[in-house]
């Protein structure tokens, strides 16, 4: 299993903070229904290598205060303007551990309704759902190639493929949908141009 290491934090002090986020150092916590919760540091580029191989949703090793815990990412605060992590949230969990959680859906491929001059319109970039920790996909894929014009992805659709989760959305709710895109017309293009003119 993939393991970060955290370095104890005692001192909670502003400068001390400041100065350890200088050195590239994230504060973070760890709690859960074993644990007492226990903060830390941890070196930001080694929390980028565990995610890249784990996914945000996968399980790792924290090795904290002298002991080992198995976590995931549970949440993570980050600078409006630079984007840099600013703090992170572990949740300790096991295989059987059931959890509330966003996964990102992502579309792959170019339907054949796009090529026909249609437009992709997603709905929904995040579902919510409930699952075991070993079950959380990373992200929920929807491959549209073969999509023509009309065709719409439901909730219920995504309840068939992904059965090991519980996704908490309304089965009706439309995630994509392959639309018709009307072409302009001269009239359009006349009432366009007598739009700018106005404008003047």
């Amino acid at each position: 299993m993939n393991t970060l290491v955290a370095q104890e934090r005692k001192d909670f002090r502003k400068s001390i903070l400041k100065k350890s986020r200088n050195e590239g150092k994230i504060p973070g916590i760890v709690y859960g229904n074993d644990i007492k919760t226990d903060s830390f540091f941890i070196k930001n580029t080694d929390l980028l290598k565990v995610i890249k191989r784990v996914g945000r949703n996968g399980i790792f090793s924290l090795d904290h205060s002298g002991k080992s815990t198995n976590v995931i990412l549970r949440d993570y605060q980050t600078d409006p303007i630079t984007r840099d992590i600013l703090h992170v949230d572990f949740l300790q969990v096991d295989k059987h551990t059931e959890i509330d959680t966003s996964v990102s859906v992502i579309l792959k491929g170019t339907s054949r309704g796009e090529k026909s001059g249609g437009m992709a319109k997603q709905f929904l970039h995040e579902l919510d759902i409930t699952a075991k920790a070993d079950d959380i996909p990373d992200t929920i894929e929807i491959d549209i190639t073969d999509f023509e014009i009309g065709h719409t992805v439901q909730i219920a659709d995504m309840k068939k493929e992904y059965a090991n989760c519980t996704i908490n959305h309304e089965d009706e709710e439309a995630i994509v949908m392959i639309d018709f895109v009307k072409p302009e017309t001269e009239e359009d293009e006349e009432e366009a141009s007598e739009v700018e003119v106005s404008g003047v």
